[in-house]
């Protein structure tokens, strides 16, 4: 078995970079709602996106992520700066304080390839390349729909969009974390629950790479886990932060696949869990079930953009000292106001 630290991505902002995007013409991050910002733009993005890469890898993290800085929207992004998708306004979804765009879906989603185009550029920084990508169950969820007509639809639409974006992705990528909070949030009932795993199953077909399906926010019911198991992904998420103990009951009951990933830092929490309480909470988990694992990413819960940056950096060397060879640097928890 192998112990893998590695994030969801979703990195916060950092302070400069925000100042410099201000000074560029009033450019805030949530003004990105197309993907053809300026020159200067995009070059404070990629001096952020070579910064969040030092950082994962000073911090001894096993697989790195480009960050997403550039994403206006920490989940609906793909669609957001989609040529025949409106941004639209900001809305909260899921009930728990977190906001994101309502995209509206004005017509064919073709072939975009922003994901790409971020990956090919973070390709060059490091060797340990994970992307990540909103689950097509979720991005419809969080989507309107006004060009495709019904739900089942739209819903294989946005799969075979996303299938089409991880298919172009540089060879350089290792895995790949479709993050499907909606799962747990807004559960498909019966026969959408099989049909959310068809597309999940879609999208990680067309890429030749680890899959991971990150679910969060909590436990998936039993029949929406026994269909994701279905779908051709090398691993399930198990976010053992908001409920450990239904995330083991589903793994003790049902089995999974033959790599998780376990949600074990808190990525929406300035708490900074110590290198000790990390693997500590892997233990447990294996303890508590009969599963022989050949991978276990060892993983933020969630995305860390709900992160001071302080913080989310002091998590990432957590993250890394778990797994690593040297991990005698004790982080100690502590509770910030």
């Amino acid at each position: 078995m192998t112990r893998i630290a590695t994030t969801p991505g979703l990195f916060p902002l950092p302070d400069d970079a925000k100042e410099a995007l201000s000074d560029l013409k009033g450019h805030q991050k949530g003004d990105l709602v197309s993907g053809d910002e300026s020159a200067d733009v995009s070059a404070v993005y990629d001096d952020v996106r070579e910064e969040l890469v030092a950082l994962q890898q000073d911090a001894g993290l096993d697989r790195v992520v480009e960050g997403q800085a550039r994403w206006d929207d920490m989940l609906a992004h793909p669609l957001t700066v989609h040529d025949n998708v409106s941004p639209g306004g900001i809305v909260r979804y899921y009930d728990n304080n977190n906001f994101y765009r309502d995209p509206v879906v004005e017509g064919e989603l073709t072939f975009s390839g922003d994901l790409a185009g971020d990956l090919e550029t973070a390709a060059g920084l490091t060797d340990d390349l994970q992307a990540v990508v909103p689950g097509p169950y979720s991005l419809a969820d969080l989507a309107t729909d006004e060009h495709y007509g019904d739900d089942a639809d739209f819903q294989a639409a946005v799969a075979d969009f996303l299938a089409g974006e991880v298919e172009a992705f540089p060879e350089a990528v290792e895995t790949v974390f479709l993050l499907e909070p909606s799962l747990v949030e807004n559960a498909p009932g019966d026969g959408a629950d099989e049909r959310a795993s068809e597309a999940i199953d879609t999208v990680a077909s067309a890429v030749d790479a680890d899959v991971v399906a990150h679910p969060y926010w909590g436990a998936l019911d039993e029949k929406v886990h026994a269909h994701l198991l279905d779908a051709d992904v090398d691993a399930v998420g198990y976010d053992l932060v908001a409920d450990h103990d239904d995330n083991v009951y589903n793994v003790a009951e049902y089995g999974t696949k033959d790599s998780v990933a376990l949600g074990v830092v808190d990525g929406q929490n300035t708490l900074v869990e110590s290198p000790d309480t990390i693997r500590e909470r892997v233990d447990w988990f294996e303890d508590q079930v009969p599963n022989d694992f050949e991978d276990v990413y060892v993983t933020a819960n969630t995305g860390l953009f709900y992160l001071p940056v302080n913080r989310f950096e002091e998590k990432l060397r957590a993250l890394g000292a778990a797994t690593g060879a040297d991990d005698s640097e004790d982080h100690e928890d502590e509770v910030t106001a």
